[in-house]
């Protein structure tokens, strides 16, 4: 008795952990395809989950740092959804590539030109961004979720460290150390030392004589002569054979 009340109370405290920790998961975030390093650029992906059983999302509005804007934001074409980008003039401008930029993104919206995200769907919204900034670990990026009902939820709540999270976080970047090397310039570097190496390659093989094939032909035509002569001399010696046997 005492065994099964342990498990029915075990069973009901599980189901209150994941009903309390579902929640946590469903909220509009923010992850990068593959790293997002200080200083460099990157492809993240806005995640937008559809909470509710009985509405689409039909809007997102996704606000830009100011306090460590980014000069560059490309999204990337999603099927049944319009896409806007808002930009803004910065109170201070900043360099970029030895160049004054003036402004900044400010907002990016994306707009359901059919059903949008149905219940029990997510959507996946990927932005190119850059340069990301090199004195800071993180960027908020504070949301507006709208459903067909025309309710809206506000992601605007900035996560603390050592505090729980809030009911409505907003999507964090998390910035990855900065790169080792200038951005962009490894990779150009290597294919300049392979290409540097395939012509060396392909002079040396060029100046390199091709002694085994001489070799060979070389061979062939000795040995072709020397049977020449072998049959030649065997031919002779059959008929001054015969001549002798007739004499005889």
């Amino acid at each position: 008795m005492k065994a099964s009340r342990i498990a029915a109370t075990g069973a009901l405290a599980g189901t209150a952990v994941l009903a309390l920790s579902v929640p946590a998961f469903a909220h509009v975030s923010v992850q990068p395809e593959g790293t997002a390093a200080k200083g460099g650029y990157a492809v993240v992906d806005f995640k937008v989950p559809n909470e509710r059983d009985d509405a689409s999302t039909t809007k997102l509005e996704v606000t830009f740092p100011t306090d460590h804007p980014l000069a560059s934001a490309m999204p990337e074409p999603v099927n049944g959804w319009d896409i806007k980008v808002t930009k803004a003039e910065l109170d201070k401008p900043i360099e970029m590539h030895g160049e004054k930029i003036s402004q900044a993104i400010s907002k990016i919206t994306w707009t359901a030109t059919g059903d949008g995200i149905k219940a029990g769907f997510f959507q996946k919204f990927p932005v190119a961004i850059g340069q990301l900034p090199e004195d800071t670990d993180q960027l908020v990026f504070k949301a507006l979720q709208t459903y067909s009902n025309k309710e809206v939820v506000r992601w605007i709540e900035v996560p603390q460290e050592g505090q729980e999270e809030p009911e409505n976080p907003a999507p964090v970047l998390e910035l990855s150390a900065a790169e080792d090397g200038h951005h962009g310039s490894s990779s150009s570097d290597q294919a300049s030392d392979s290409d540097d190496a395939e012509a060396a390659s392909a002079k040396t093989e060029a100046a390199e004589p091709a002694e085994p094939a001489d070799s060979s032909d070389t061979t062939a035509r000795v040995l072709g002569v020397v049977g020449i002569v072998v049959g030649a001399v065997g031919v002779a010696y059959g008929v001054l054979a015969g001549r002798r046997r007739t004499d005889a």
